[in-house]
């Protein structure tokens, strides 16, 4: 079950139809799924916990002028292309989300996937943007089982309207806060006096410890003891590291309808941070959180809009920053329910070597939150 449908919602503004990033038009998502195996981690057979989840942010990227920004809280992770985005403001590939030993193939299988679509004589390049966390503790990730043929699979089921979450795609194998993890999505719409625009989030959630979630302002994990709901297996290190709970990552995804510039878009990214502090993140030193926002509001102009050479100039339309606020907070709202939406939606999974990840089971929840409050 998701959040709203247990009674909880997150802040204030309206959502979108789906309560998904796909709420804003144009956005489609699919997922490849690989789950196989059980017992002892055997390098390269299994058990399988993984799969990849991609992101089409309008039919014609690549060719639409989609501006986009990112934000970088932690880095120990990986986003691809960034460079790119940071140096021209423009997303020009589907993004994708796998565990952090797929992102090459993945990457890869993305160029080669608009290859295919391209004239071989013309001048054409490509630098996608792949994401990832680790999956370790439950999937064989030195395996590398992520292929090509999987980025085609999700490529090709992506879609709009509801989105699957929890275990599924890139999230497959993900754990978040002590509890299992993967996939979520929210929406926000501002209000019509700020525009009416909307603004998606996707995350794949992977970070924290246990006694740090927070739902609305809830402690909810100090409120469920490890002797209760275990932790899953840590993984094992040579050394006596402090915090090794909170290892792990997230990449959140941020798309709107509001026409705004790159570095508009970078300050949405920003905004992410804000909502999974207040999910209970904390950027650690072992955490890659990393965010990219992207905009659709000016979609409708080529990004090369000469037939017979480069124009000279291009009309886009930007936001007034007087008006950019409301978005802030729905990229905050939509975040933290995302991960939110992620972690209820989840199921427990064991993996590897019989680690397990126990799902956050809603009935649990709804009792701590009427423990603090009245209307859940």
């Amino acid at each position: 079950m998701r959040a709203r449908e247990i009674g909880i919602a997150i802040g204030h503004a309206a959502t979108g139809t789906h309560n998904a990033i796909t709420d804003v038009a144009g956005v489609r998502v699919g997922h490849t799924t690989l789950i196989e195996g059980d017992g002892p981690l055997v390098v390269g057979s299994g058990p399988v916990r993984t799969g990849v989840t991609v992101v089409v942010p309008h039919e014609r990227v690549g060719q639409a002028l989609l501006f986009a920004g990112c934000h970088r809280l932690n880095g120990n992770g990986e986003l691809t292309g960034l460079e790119w985005v940071r140096e021209s403001g423009l997303l020009t590939s589907p993004i994708a989300i796998t565990n952090t030993h797929s992102v090459g193939v993945v990457r890869d299988a993305i160029v080669a996937a608009a290859a295919r679509d391209a004239d071989p004589r013309s001048v054409w390049w490509s630098l996608p943007v792949v994401g990832e966390t680790w999956d370790g503790t439950l999937n064989d990730v030195n395996g590398q089982h992520v292929r090509a043929k999987h980025v085609d699979q999700a490529l090709a089921s992506a879609s709009a309207g509801p989105v699957a979450e929890g275990n599924v795609g890139g999230g497959t194998g993900m754990i978040c806060h002590g509890f299992k993890g993967g996939i979520g999505t929210a929406s926000r719409v501002v209000p019509d006096s700020a525009g009416g625009y909307t603004v998606g989030v996707l995350v794949q959630a992977n970070y924290g410890r246990r006694e740090r979630l927070t739902v609305s302002g809830v402690p909810v994990g100090t409120a469920i003891a490890t002797s209760e709901v275990p932790l899953p297996s840590p993984r094992s290190t040579p050394w006596d590291w402090p915090d090794s709970d909170a290892a792990g990552s997230i990449i959140v995804i941020v798309a709107t309808d509001a026409p705004l510039l790159p570095h508009q878009c970078q300050r949405l990214a920003q905004r992410a941070g804000l909502g999974l502090a207040r999910a209970g993140g904390g950027g650690e030193h072992s955490s890659g959180d990393i965010f990219i926002a992207f905009s659709s509001g000016n979609a409708d102009v080529p990004a090369h809009p000469g037939d017979l050479g480069p124009a000279r100039t291009a009309a886009v339309e930007m936001l007034s920053d007087d008006y950019v606020t409301p978005l802030y907070y729905a990229v905050i709202e939509a975040t933290e329910e995302a991960i939110l939406n992620a972690l209820l939606q989840a199921e427990t999974m064991t993996g590897r070597d019989g680690n397990t990840a126990h799902r956050l089971d809603p009935d649990r929840l709804v009792g701590i939150m009427r423990g603090y409050r009245t209307n859940v």
